[in-house]
């Protein structure tokens, strides 16, 4: 999934996908998934306006609805310091900027961070070291360098190196590349909701008062689209790496639990069986029924706030994970039509915000397999 703020920049990112289909989302909100040129790979895009607090609550809605394994954000920023207009930044940290305390003797930062996950990171640089995502570019376009850095994303629009905004960002934010308005809002929404994110800007200008409706009109388009190309040929890639590796609450086998080994190189386990590198391991009997599923998604809550007591989780991944559990046991006690989706979307996302968990997302993955045997 790949979102947006301004309509210059999800044009750049349609441009890149056919057969699109629009999806509606009962409060309104449209997306629209299309598959990305020259592959099997379905995209979602969403518009969110400007703002963190737009971008937030879109996003969280856009999770909601898709249950995305990885959000994406491109768009255009304001350069920090003196970088090509044009090139493209990837933010491997995400500063919400305008947190503070004002006192006596000045105003004090209280910023909020989230970094690029490990695995996201990895891949971006990978994309950018081989030059693959220049091959969206139109063939006369310059080739725009990708940088990797910290992104500053506030509430207003940079236009001057001299304001007091800008100086503040400076001297508390010195390792910032660029100035944006929505990576904040939607890179809290993904940690709330367990979901990896992943800001890309391109560079439309250089906040220094050079910013104009001119300008504008002769930047916002190329770093746009130098933008939406390199977040376009990343979520193809994540989308490809997604196929390639199988979970084991995706492979139930014969009342046993069937791994197949994804590592990047030996892997020690010990199992019942082990074909060449697929491994049969022995499992606990899996829940049979909503009844038996609901008793361990009880335990689940216990294992979560002990994870909490031992400073494994933070406070805010308890309450989502709670809350994830709330809703896959409201829709067991429902029963329904839908009520198994329900349940293994609450399942999927609680998965991802115990992640760090072992034990927890081995027991998550094990109720996901059972609730996809629910009838």
């Amino acid at each position: 999934m790949i979102l947006s703020a301004l309509n210059v920049e999800y044009d750049a990112l349609r441009h890149h996908l056919t057969d699109i289909e629009t999806d509606h989302h009962p409060r309104g909100t449209r997306f629209e998934i299309g598959t990305v040129r020259g592959t099997s790979d379905r995209v979602v895009l969403g518009l969110v306006g400007t703002g963190n607090n737009s971008a937030a609550v879109l996003a969280e809605r856009a999770i909601q609805h898709f249950s995305p394994g990885v959000l994406l954000f491109s768009g255009v920023a304001g350069a920090v310091w003196d970088l090509p207009l044009g090139d493209v930044v990837v933010a491997t940290r995400v500063y919400a900027y305008h947190g503070a305390t004002s006192e006596d003797d000045g105003t004090k930062a209280r910023p909020r961070s989230w970094e690029i996950p490990h695995e996201l990171h990895q891949i971006a640089t990978h994309i950018a070291r081989s030059g693959s995502w220049t091959s969206r570019l139109p063939l006369s376009a310059p080739k725009p360098t990708v940088h990797f850095g910290p992104i500053a994303a506030g509430e207003v629009v940079h236009n001057s190196r001299v304001s007091y905004d800008a100086i503040w960002v400076r001297e508390h934010f010195n390792d910032a590349y660029a100035f944006e308005m929505e990576g904040a809002g939607v890179a809290q929404a993904g940690h709330l909701s367990g979901v990896s994110v992943g800001v890309v800007r391109g560079l439309s200008d250089r906040a220094d008062g050079s910013k104009g409706s001119t300008n504008d009109r002769r930047w916002q388009p190329r770093a746009a689209g130098a933008a939406a190309a390199f977040a376009v040929q990343l979520a193809s890639e994540l989308s490809e790496r997604s196929r390639s590796v199988t979970t084991p609450s995706e492979i139930p086998h014969q009342g046993k639990l069937k791994v197949t080994n994804v590592a990047h190189g030996p892997a020690g386990i010990q199992g019942v069986h082990i074909d060449r590198s697929v491994v049969i391991q022995n499992t606990p009997q899996l829940p049979q029924s909503a009844s038996d599923l609901v008793a361990e998604l009880r335990s689940l809550r216990a294992q979560l706030d002990n994870a909490r007591a031992t400073g494994a989780i933070d406070t805010d991944t308890l309450q989502a994970a709670h809350a994830e559990i709330d809703q896959a046991e409201s829709a067991l006690s429902a029963g329904g039509p839908d009520a198994k989706s329900r349940v293994v979307m609450s399942l999927k996302r609680l998965r991802g915000l115990a992640i760090d968990v072992v034990d927890v997302a081995a027991n998550v993955a094990v109720l996901l397999t059972a609730a996809g045997a629910l009838p």
